[in-house]
């Protein structure tokens, strides 16, 4: 008897590798395995607004990308000696307009431009339910603590998602006609709207996931709400807030995703590069001794000879790095 449950992912058109720039928006949970990503040196833009949840906020953000905006002091607010952007995580938020001006603008800058060599979206939906700012209707991205008497909450239908993104799918295609779209549901619980209007929300971004890859060439799913709601059903495998995966989970649903999306070639290469990036994080406990001196000396003539081996993947801060330490 198998004493789990077993999620089949069907075969899939889509593939990634290391010859791919993948652009990843969405919930704090695409920034779990986007972070997994970069760490296997893999090209991977994440989160260009930071954390976003609905489905809304994050077309607006790619809207954003598309028409490369520019961000003016008219698109910011102050709260409490922070100003902020309603289209931003408060990471952007900054004590002071103009330096938060350039931050917003040179992150939309870079990823605009990374955007029109993306071969993949990934995009993870947390919640269907959206706040507007009463003052003028505007989606907000983030509320900023600001006093919940100022917003007003509802829930998305799945025909507001649907059409959403069907007008935007064809805005990106329109920039970038080979763009493949990979869509998730964020396997973290949105308790706070409770426990069944969290059930509600999961399943109105769930139903309008799937007819929306129905309706439109070059959108695929994968399946990390199924993974951690019906695999690893079990408290375990989340953080002590009961609420987030923990790494154990995170590292699971990352090599079910890996086996799902990469050819064997680039499981490979990740393996080889896992054991250099181990010794390149290795600290020792005395940096100034002959031994490690020699550590590091080998470790450079390894991480050298993989750069050769595999001269498509950028390497060179790594390579700096070391040349540093030594």
């Amino acid at each position: 008897m198998e004493f789990r449950t077993k999620i089949n992912i069907p075969k899939t058109e889509l593939s990634l590798s290391y010859n791919n720039h993948i652009l990843m928006m969405g919930s704090c949970f695409i920034e779990n395995i986007g972070q997994i990503l970069v760490d296997h040196r893999i090209s991977a833009y994440l989160n260009p607004f930071g954390v976003l949840y609905n489905p809304l906020s994050i077309a607006q953000g790619l809207d954003i990308l598309i028409d490369n905006k520019k961000f003016t002091e008219e698109d910011l607010f102050e709260h409490k000696g922070l100003y902020h952007s309603f289209h931003h995580h408060s990471n952007f938020s900054h004590t002071d307009k103009t330096s938060c001006l350039e931050n917003i603008n040179k992150e939309i800058n870079l990823a605009a431009d990374f955007l029109k060599k993306t071969d993949t979206l990934f995009i993870t939906f947390g919640t269907a339910y959206i706040y507007q700012w009463a003052k003028n209707n505007m989606i907000v991205g983030n509320c900023h603590k600001l006093p919940a008497s100022e917003f007003n909450r509802s829930m998305l239908s799945t025909e507001n998602i649907i059409d959403r993104w069907i007008k935007l799918t064809e805005k990106l295609k329109a920039i970038n006609p080979s763009l493949q779209i990979l869509f998730t549901v964020s396997p973290i619980r949105h308790l706070r709207d409770g426990a069944h209007d969290n059930q509600l929300s999961k399943a109105t971004l769930l139903i309008a996931i799937d007819k929306l890859i129905s309706s439109v060439n070059d959108t695929h799913y994968f399946p990390s709400y199924e993974i951690m709601l019906d695999d690893l059903r079990d408290y375990r495998f989340y953080n002590e807030d009961m609420i987030h995966p923990n790494t154990t989970a995170i590292k699971y649903i990352w090599d079910i995703f890996k086996n799902t999306y990469f050819p064997p070639k680039d499981r490979q290469i990740m393996d080889e590069w896992q054991k250099i990036n181990q010794a390149i994080k290795h600290r020792p406990i005395n940096k100034e001794s002959e031994e490690h001196k020699s550590f590091l000396r080998q470790t450079l003539l390894k991480l050298k000879a993989f750069k050769n081996k595999y001269s498509y993947i950028c390497l060179g801060n790594d390579i700096k790095d070391l040349e540093s330490r030594l």
